[in-house]
């Protein structure tokens, strides 16, 4: 099966794209953020090939495909045009109220750590993995500290940690919808070097007469979570009150003037104190713990692992690793991921059903490579003995870890033998000791317990057809040859940069160049001649290609979702042909207006398949005046 074919089949089954708010993907999962997970049609997704497992973590639901997920995760993309980039956003635009969707005070901190770390995730292990392969090569002498080369490699490894606040800084304000740039200038005002030399002098600092605490705010983690949580909360308040000629220079102003000093004088101590508290408990059970620690924390890790919970022990080990030096959690999880891999070579090893022999090698391999899911979704957990005896085999790992004090000294972000460098110091035998110990009682453990030879393997089964899950239809057209072309006003009213839109979304063109409109009248009407590809079911935004190619999203309002349809009523649907000026939409202006902002934004989709985008004419507008030229 190719992988726009399990795509489509994916979105299908977890309830079409009208039922997706969001979609990124880590290492091996995609990770939906759906409006209603109850739409999910189980059955379909254990069907499909390339899936070996789902999982909910919070709300967040998981697909687990394995190695191949960021090649699923572009073909999903490119075949719906609307979740493009949405791994950049959480759109609460189109979070459906819902009972079912009220989330707990620890679910929304797990949701918010795993959806704030998993973008950068690549970035860290990348350069954790880099700082650990300079350590090895200056333990073996291949490599002189101090040189011009050991320096720049150093630079570049040490860079990403030294500057985390930025990147998380635009992580988070993607995930709770603020402006990641005013964000990032918020994480630069932290790190600036005068700041630093500032708070490090040794002398009072204040602010206005304020006190501020001197704290160092390089390779922080909470400090920067908080302030950017609060920017986004400062940001919408202003802008809702800043009229639309000044939101462009004032918000970001009164923005930064706000939260910057919150930031150093109440948020920065108050993140650390939280940051530290966090980190000196667990240390403490650790420490304190010793030996039942390890198998304690051994034995559990790879179901915090499946929930996706050990994203929220990241800052701690980011917060050890930057203070101490070293980290004595991070040997853990290569414990756990040694523990599942060789349960699953134990299976290899007592199984005789061929098929099962060769999935149990092959997934097996994965996990000493530090990619787990495969092995625990697509044999340790389908026979339930393997996964336990891959917990047994971790618990034995984890006791002897922290009972020699085995140690991390860098984060390298792969619990496999890629990974191996980060545990390259003093302690390095004893890792490699307990990742031993907790692989060959597993594999012991595994082969004793067994499997049911006569169980058919889920990859087997007989597929049961489903009730179809009811989703968005998205027409087909006859390919067409892109052309340059001018795109029309679809309504009357003002027309305004896409930028003055009060949704990041569409003013920072993740969704493609274009332009937007106040509009005088509730119509809508086609900007083109060509074919409608998408009524949303909430009628509030539609999907149009015309005749040359150009696919334009229309969006009417900001938050209108929420109306669920009242209000709109669309005169097309899905595969209609329609002329430029054909009256697609009607809504009740006024009343909309009095819940939303009636701002509606027009953007080109398929923005890179053009060389240039830009507005024709602003202000007074009229249906069926030329607003943007297409060019190749």
């Amino acid at each position: 099966m190719s992988h726009s074919q399990t795509a489509k089949q994916i979105v299908e089954a977890v309830g079409g794209t009208d039922n997706i708010n969001s979609v990124f993907h880590c290492i091996t999962r995609l990770r939906f953020d759906l409006k209603d997970n109850s739409k999910v049609n189980s059955n379909a997704l254990k069907s499909i090939d390339k899936v070996m497992g789902t999982n909910i973590s919070g709300d967040q639901f998981q697909v687990i495909v394995g190695n191949d997920v960021p090649k699923v995760f572009d073909s999903l993309v490119e075949q719906y045009p609307t979740l493009q980039n949405s791994e950049k956003t959480t759109s609460k635009e189109d979070s459906t109220p819902s009972s079912s969707k009220k989330k707990n005070v620890i679910s929304s901190i797990f949701d918010v750590i795993s959806g704030v770390f998993a973008p950068i995730l690549p970035a860290i292990a990348g350069a954790g993995l880099l700082k650990g392969l300079i350590a090895l090569l200056v333990s073996l002498g291949w490599m002189s500290a101090g040189t011009d080369t050991y320096r720049i490699i150093s630079a570049i490894g040490d860079g990403v940690f030294y500057f985390l606040p930025i990147l998380l800084a635009v992580s988070a304000a993607r995930k709770f919808g603020a402006n990641p740039y005013v964000a990032v200038a918020v994480g630069a005002s932290l790190l600036y070097p005068d700041m630093g030399a500032l708070l490090s002098s040794g002398n009072g600092v204040s602010f206005i007469g304020i006190p501020v605490t001197a704290v160092s705010y390089a390779s922080s983690v909470i400090p920067i979570l908080l302030s950017i949580w609060l920017m986004s909360y400062v940001e919408k308040y202003v802008d809702r009150y800043m009229p639309s000629s000044l939101k462009l220079l004032f918000v970001p102003l009164i923005t930064l003037l706000v939260v910057v000093p919150i930031t150093l004088i109440l948020i920065g101590p108050l993140g650390t104190f939280i940051g530290d508290g966090l980190s000196g408990v667990i240390n403490w059970l650790i420490a304190k713990g010793g030996i039942f620690a390890g198998i304690l924390i051994g034995g559990t890790m790879s179901l915090l692992v499946m929930t996706g919970m050990h994203y929220a022990l990241v800052p701690v080990i980011i917060s050890n690793l930057a203070k101490f030096g070293v980290d004595k959690f991070l040997p853990i999880t290569y414990i756990a991921n040694m523990g599942q891999a060789g349960a699953t070579f134990g299976v290899f090893f007592r199984t005789k059903d061929k098929k099962l022999k060769s999935l149990a090698l092959s997934t097996g391999l994965t996990a000493l490579m530090g990619v787990t899911e495969p092995a625990i979704y697509g044999v340790n957990i389908t026979y339930k003995k393997p996964f336990l005896a891959g917990l047994i085999g971790s618990a034995a790992g984890g006791a002897i870890a922290l009972g020699f004090g085995a140690n991390a000294y860098v984060l390298a972000g792969n619990g496999g033998i890629p990974g191996l460098p980060a545990l390259i110091g003093p302690t390095f035998v004893y890792s490699l000791l307990s990742m031993a110990v907790a692989f060959i009682v597993a594999v012991i453990v595994s082969y004793i317990l067994g499997i049911k030879e006569n169980r058919v393997h889920p990859a087997e089964q007989e597929v049961v057809p489903s009730v179809p899950v009811e989703s968005d239809s998205i027409a087909t057209s006859t390919p067409v040859t892109l052309a340059s072309e001018q795109i029309m006003s679809p309504m009357n009213g003002q027309a305004i940069a896409l930028q003055e839109v009060n949704d990041p979304t569409f003013a920072d063109e993740m969704m493609g160049k274009g332009i937007a409109f106040v509009p005088s009248e509730g119509i809508l009407a086609s900007p083109v001649t060509g074919t409608v590809l998408n009524v949303f079911k909430t009628k509030h935004a539609m999907v149009i290609r015309s005749e040359h190619g150009a696919e334009i999203l229309i969006h009417v309002g900001i938050n209108t979702v929420k109306l669920r349809g009242e209000y709109f009523e669309a005169h097309v649907k899905t595969g209609d042909q329609v002329n430029a000026g054909d009256l697609l939409l009607t809504f009740e202006l006024d009343k909309i207006a009095e819940q939303y902002d009636i701002t509606t934004a027009m953007v080109v989709t398929n923005t890179n398949d053009y060389q240039q985008i830009e507005p024709i004419q602003k202000g007074n507008i009229q249906i069926n005046q030329p607003v943007l030229q297409l060019n190749l």
